[in-house]
């Protein structure tokens, strides 16, 4: 059930200025796997794969002196989950949602990763609903802001990125991440990942609400754990 009752096109439209043509589609987008029917997911999964193609786009365009590196940096950053969790929330997005009692209950509606995710399948319903030119007009209108951030303010490079070229800068080979255990329900899940670097013998754990988070901690673990080395050589 939704949280908010009303008319769904006409939410999409003040949302984002699109106006759906197919509303079972659209509703199919807003329907989280908790609850009944036919849910979303599918369309997240194409929506996530068109907001980066849209915005690896946009970044060729507009960043024409970066190269591959920094370009795939930026998109990262622009992709993550905490930005489609912002998006999703300022189009309050979790008004919208059809979610089961459970997720109701447990206040889903405010969950970050469902707010993102939800987002993502209203993109691929644009795309499918109005082709990719639609679906590039309302990327490109909710994500100018923070692409012009970034012109202003490069975001850092993540841990892993930081870990691989501080070893491929010493001729040390690639670090190597396990999963080593997943906890919790499918809605609410804690991955620990276990990171080890060639024969050093030194390892670094990470734990995170998905196994990227749990890697990128891990990466950041061992950093630490290679710069007090250093220090003690």
């Amino acid at each position: 059930m939704k949280t908010h009752p009303g008319n769904d096109a006409d939410w999409l439209f003040r949302a984002v200025g699109y106006r759906a043509r197919d509303r079972a589609l659209l509703e199919r987008a807003l329907t989280h796997r908790s609850a009944t029917g036919a849910d979303n997911e599918r369309l997240e999964f194409l929506g996530d794969a068109v907001l980066s193609f849209v915005v690896a786009d946009l970044l060729y365009r507009e960043f024409g002196d970066s190269d591959e590196g920094d370009l795939t940096r930026y998109r990262a950053a622009l992709v993550s989950g905490d930005v489609l969790s912002e998006v999703g929330k300022a189009v309050s997005i979790g008004e919208r949602m059809r979610l089961g009692s459970g997720e109701l209950r447990s206040g889903g509606f405010r969950r970050p990763s469902i707010l993102g995710d939800a987002f993502e399948a209203v993109l691929g319903f644009i795309y499918l609903d109005g082709g990719i030119e639609a679906v590039r007009a309302v990327i490109e209108r909710l994500w100018r802001e923070r692409v012009q951030a970034i012109r202003l303010s490069p975001p850092a490079k993540d841990p892993k990125t930081r870990l691989q070229e501080w070893l491929q800068g010493r001729s040390l080979g690639l670090p190597e991440y396990t999963e080593e255990s997943v906890r919790g329900e499918p809605h609410a899940r804690t991955f620990t990942v276990l990171c080890r670097v060639g024969l050093s013998g030194i390892e670094a754990r990470g734990t995170g609400s998905s196994r990227r988070r749990a890697e990128q901690l891990a990466a950041e673990q061992m950093l630490d754990a290679l710069a007090k080395e250093t220090l003690n050589d």
